[in-house]
């Protein structure tokens, strides 16, 4: 099992999800088919299917593509262009010879949204997630659709996947988020590693984890002293909505 980011727009991702067994693969949120494709060739890999992580246009733009003919569209709503198979949460389907994928439903930046925990029965990929506009390194998306509860059912949801889980999300907001982040928990020795990886890396995803964003992602960390003492709240949800609040509006 192999995951390569494809940058895509300003600062987008998509990502080709590679069987090594077969050379088979599936395209994860496909905006830019040409830029896709290109390096599906490069890779020489076929690409069997495309995964849709929401139905914002910067996501699923590129499923109508004629590049992708009889190709099955994955994704959690019908708001979805080109989509061939809808799927809820718990829901698996096979990608090559060897990679699962499980689907984790994560409504609240839109109700459609659906989080793809890939892994392979014949690597030793420690697996990892499509989170799309839910979980970023160091943050989570806006809650377009939702309500801080949500979101903090989604991230607590994610924080059950293996703590070795890869974490793969749909923008490049790292710098931002770590800023956000030491403004909210400066104390957080973590936060130390996640400046380092920053200043090493124009593409920070792929290169953290499920664990990592346990120890530095705020909005995982709602009940930790700073976190509540930054928002005011005691409560999950009260503190995740004063905390979302709090990054919409930052600057730093």
């Amino acid at each position: 099992m192999k995951v390569v980011p494809v940058p895509v727009r300003e600062d987008n991702y998509a990502y080709l999800l590679i069987d090594d067994a077969s050379n088979k693969a599936a395209a994860v949120d496909p905006y830019d088919v040409p830029k896709v494709q290109a390096a599906a060739q490069k890779l020489g890999v076929q690409i069997v299917a495309g995964i849709t992580t929401h139905h914002h246009y910067d996501h699923s733009g590129g499923n109508e593509a004629s590049a992708f003919p009889g190709v099955p569209i994955y994704g959690g709503s019908k708001k979805i262009p080109a989509l061939t198979e809808l799927v809820k949460d718990k829901d698996e389907f096979i990608i090559g010879d060897t990679i699962r994928v499980k689907c984790l439903a994560t409504p609240c930046h839109t109700q459609d949204s659906i989080c793809y925990h890939a892994t392979s029965t014949a690597a030793q990929h420690p697996g990892g997630v499509f989170t799309g506009d839910t979980l970023f390194i160091a943050g989570c998306g806006r809650f377009f659709e939702g309500t801080g509860a949500e979101m903090h059912r989604a991230l607590s949801y994610l924080g059950t996947l293996p703590d070795q889980t890869v974490v793969y999300n749909g923008h490049e907001y790292t710098k931002g988020n770590l800023a956000f982040a030491k403004s909210v928990d400066p104390g957080n020795t973590a936060l130390g590693r996640l400046e380092q990886l920053v200043a090493e890396n124009a593409v920070t995803t792929g290169l953290t984890t499920i664990g990592d964003e346990k120890e530095w992602n705020p909005f995982m960390r709602l009940q930790t002293a700073p976190i509540k003492q930054a928002t005011g709240a005691s409560s999950d949800d009260e503190i995740m909505d004063a905390l979302r609040e709090m990054k919409n509006s930052f600057r730093g």
